[in-house]
C-alpha cells in the first residue's frame, strides 16, 4: 500500500512553528484586549482590533524568535528536571 507523504514540518522547524502559533495567539488576545481598553466597544471595534492584530503579529513573531533562547534558559534555571525513571 502506498503511504501518503507527511504534511508535517521537520522537527528542526519546531522553534519557528512554536513562534508562529504562540505569537499569533498572544497577539490576538492582546490586540483585542488593548483595543477594548483604549476605545471601549464602539461599532468599529472589530475592525480596529483586527488592524491592530495584523500590525502586531509580525512584531510578536520575530520577538518570540528572538527571546526564545533566553526563555528556555530561564525555564531551565527555575524548573526542576523530571525525575529519572
Amino acid at each position: 500500500m502506498h503511504q501518503r507523504p507527511s504534511r508535517k514540518l521537520p522537527s528542526r522547524m519546531a522553534p519557528i512553528a512554536f513562534a508562529f502559533f504562540m505569537s499569533g495567539m498572544v497577539s490576538a488576545m492582546m490586540s483585542f484586549a488593548i483595543t477594548a481598553m483604549n476605545t471601549g466597544l464602539p461599532p468599529d471595534y472589530l475592525a480596529r482590533a483586527v488592524r491592530a492584530y495584523f500590525a502586531s503579529w509580525p512584531v510578536a513573531f520575530f520577538g518570540v524568535l528572538a527571546v526564545r533562547p533566553l526563555v528556555v534558559r530561564l525555564v531551565g534555571w527555575t524548573v526542576q528536571p523530571p525525575p529519572k525513571p
